[in-house]
């Protein structure tokens, strides 16, 4: 017997998410870092979804706007990935379930049939100048040095067997692993032949794992999305890649919490024109992206992805800074403190604080399903590139100019009004 996890009060328009015009369609999701709390959480979630034991609450794909566009059905994705660990994808599912606490533990007794299934699915990831935090994590085969052509081709031989095996219609990749560290930009980091140049010439120095996987993602047609901040995921080398090979990606860094708030709250000071003087954002988390991002090379990186929105919205650089601790007692639940202090008539100086306090997985999990929806469609109408129309789910959106949640939101509403049957 199926145990409701969750208070089913409001169906959420489920039929929004299972059916399809094509209703034996099968997409593949491939998750880098599919051992993860992120992952487990999709996995999770989309297994429940299709059980019927939760709402779609968080998916904005869920909504009737999406209705007409008749996006891939959540009862048709298949899941696989991979991760530098190696253990059951249910053992992460137990760790997402304790680190979060919000999630009843009997979902997982139902559940772990389906979640055993996958396992054999999570293949070994590969390693390379990610940092010793992320390093630190890598366990058994996979893990080794091979020369990088080597591991390209047994990375897209991955993607190529769960094609064929699952019978799916696409495959779409998000990378939802580790951090990486900062990458400073060289001529093979910027250009597609530099870049080939050297993976056929087995130089490896500059070379990330994040690169090799969306190589083989993007040279096997998969849709890409990049969740994390790592910026080797989509260096314009790999841009390149995808338009010459007509492969719809997007990222970076999924939206989920404090960046969230502040590119919706900015406008409004904006909008009033009171001046922020400084915004302080405190940010504490336990599970194991904190531990991570402990590291200050991983930090580092994340600190950059958060830091843009401000000065992008308000046509100015306050004083702002962005503060990540560790903290193992929190597991998933991640919170955070802003201190915004502003300015307004005659020189007053006042403030405004906020404390968020949500579940990262919970709230990142969702947007991950939104986004393998919209990147499918995306591949079946022939686009290919970026899609700055996805803008309002990452704090860093590549090639998109506006950091204003709600005009970001805007061009997605846009979006699907123009390709709606019917609208363009």
């Amino acid at each position: 017997m199926k145990v409701a996890a969750f208070n089913l009060q409001s169906n959420q328009k489920m039929d929004v998410l299972m059916t399809y015009k094509k209703p034996d369609q099968k997409t593949g999701v491939w998750l880098i870092g599919g051992l993860g709390s992120i992952a487990a959480t999709v996995m999770v979630g989309t297994l429940a979804l299709k059980e019927g034991l939760i709402p779609a609450v968080g998916m904005v794909t869920g909504t009737d706007a999406f209705r007409p566009l008749g996006l891939a059905p959540i009862r048709g994705f298949e899941f696989g990935g991979w991760d530098i660990r190696r253990q059951p994808v249910i053992d992460g599912a137990r760790r997402m379930v304790l680190e979060c606490g919000a999630v009843d533990p009997a979902l997982l007794v139902d559940l772990a049939d389906e979640l055993a299934e996958i396992d054999s699915w999570i293949k070994p990831g590969v390693v390379h100048n990610c940092g010793q935090a992320i390093n630190s994590l890598a366990e058994g085969a996979g893990c080794g040095r091979k020369p990088l052509l080597a591991e390209i081709d047994e990375l897209r031989g991955h993607l190529r067997a769960f094609r064929k095996d699952k019978g799916l219609t696409d495959l779409v990749v998000v990378n939802l692993a580790s951090t990486e560290p900062p990458l400073p930009l060289e001529e093979h980091h910027l250009h597609l032949a530099s870049f080939e140049k050297r993976l056929q010439a087995d130089d490896a120095t500059t070379i990330r794992a994040s690169s090799l996987y969306a190589y083989a993602a993007i040279m096997e047609g998969c849709p890409l999305i990049n969740f994390t901040p790592t910026a080797g995921t989509l260096i314009p080398a790999l841009l390149e890649l995808a338009a010459k090979r007509r492969v719809p990606v997007m990222g970076n860094d999924g939206k989920t919490g404090e960046t969230l708030v502040k590119s919706a709250l900015a406008p409004m000071f904006l909008s009033r024109n009171l001046e922020i003087l400084s915004w302080e954002g405190f940010n504490i988390l336990g599970n194991m992206d904190g531990k991570v991002l402990e590291n200050p090379e991983n930090r580092a990186t994340k600190i950059q992805s958060k830091d843009r929105v401000l000065s992008g919205i308000l046509g100015y650089q306050p004083h702002s800074a962005v503060h990540i601790n560790y903290v193992p007692s929190l597991g998933d639940q991640k919170t955070a403190w802003d201190f915004i202090h502003f300015q307004g008539f005659l020189g007053a100086k006042m403030s405004l604080q906020f404390t968020w306090q949500a579940y990262d997985s919970l709230l990142a999990a969702p947007l991950v399903l939104d986004l393998i929806r919209l990147a499918q469609f995306a591949l079946h109408r022939g686009e290919w590139g970026l899609m700055p129309h996805l803008a309002s789910f990452f704090k860093a959106p590549l090639g998109v100019a506006v950091f204003d949640h709600h005009q970001q939101f805007a061009m997605l509403n846009e979006y699907v009004r123009g390709v709606a049957p019917g609208q363009g």
